[in-house]
């Protein structure tokens, strides 16, 4: 199991970072053999944050050959066209390293904001999905709410056909069937998810892969993304990352928080780790809450696989 790293995009109290930060940020991620860097998307949320896409595009320079994956992107919100366009984009000026992890939302004022109906996003999001590989491919698509037809994208991504399209899914037998049916790979939830759970989703996974492609395990890639974490001794300073920013900023039960990410000492997280992996996970995407270079550096030593 390889590790990737979110890009730190949400402000936990370190202040507002600048592009300069997030080029450090990227260019020690390749020194420490990070696989991959990621950014998650939000138009409005509780906690200042940076447009994902634009800071992927600001790190492609500094970046290496690191994978540049968004964990997710929100083809239902943004649309299909202006996100198909933006992955493009990205493709091409990264010289082919991208990898579009995408998903409904999971917020209704992102979608209230844009003027949709929150309860349309799945069905949506079915068109969404062969809608943003039509214009990669040049190919038409007609659906209910997209269409196509007549229209050509250009430049096209520098891979063939685009970008692989991984689906997020949190593990219900809907969920991971539309991942099945519609995707390249899969993109589990941190703190959405145990090792437990993640082991049987992909076991149902593969077997509704199976039945939709006749394809099996070794040819779908996963990964387990927004594992926010902090290493630290002091054990009051990690109930308060916990219990005063990261469980108010994501509306979720401190407890089932601190649970099922690393915010602790450096133990903590290899024991987390060594879970999913032996769950399965091909790859964690980690998030530093705080003092994202240190904790950058820190989370290798935990992890030097």
């Amino acid at each position: 199991m390889d590790l990737g790293a979110h890009l730190p995009l949400i402000d936990f109290g370190d202040g507002p970072l600048s592009a300069a930060d997030l080029t450090s940020y990227a260019r020690r991620c390749v020194g420490l053999g990070y696989t991959a860097i990621a950014a998650n998307d939000h138009l409005v949320f509780p906690r200042p944050w940076l447009d994902g896409l634009t800071a992927l595009a600001t790190v492609a320079d500094s970046s290496g050959a690191l994978t540049l994956a968004t964990t997710v992107a929100l083809p239902v919100v943004r649309g299909p066209v202006g996100l198909a366009k933006a992955l493009a984009s990205l493709d091409v000026l990264s010289e082919g390293r991208v990898v579009a992890g995408v998903g409904p939302g999971s917020s209704p004022l992102d979608h209230a904001v844009v003027g949709l109906d929150y309860a349309e996003r799945w069905r949506r999001l079915d068109e969404a999905v062969p809608t943003m590989r039509a214009l990669w491919r040049g190919e038409p698509y007609d659906g209910h709410f997209y269409s196509t037809r007549g229209t050509t994208m250009t430049p096209t991504p520098s891979q063939p056909g685009g970008p692989p399209i991984w689906l997020g899914s949190w593990g219900s037998v809907a969920g991971l069937r539309r991942v099945a049916d519609l995707a390249d790979g899969w993109l589990a939830s941190a703190y959405h998810i145990t090792p437990s759970s993640f082991a049987a989703a992909k076991t149902r996974l593969t077997e509704d892969r199976r039945a939709a492609t006749g394809q099996g395990e070794g040819s779908f890639p996963n990964a387990v993304a927004s594992f926010f974490f902090h290493i630290t001794d002091r054990r009051a300073v990690a109930e308060h990352l916990v219990d005063d920013v990261l469980a108010p900023a994501l509306n979720r039960d401190p407890e089932v928080l601190a649970d099922r990410l690393a915010v602790g000492p450096s133990e903590l997280l290899t024991e987390r780790l060594t879970a999913l992996r032996d769950a399965g996970a091909q790859r964690v995407y980690l998030w530093p809450l705080r003092d994202p270079l240190p904790q950058l550096e820190l989370a290798r030593r935990a992890w030097p696989d």
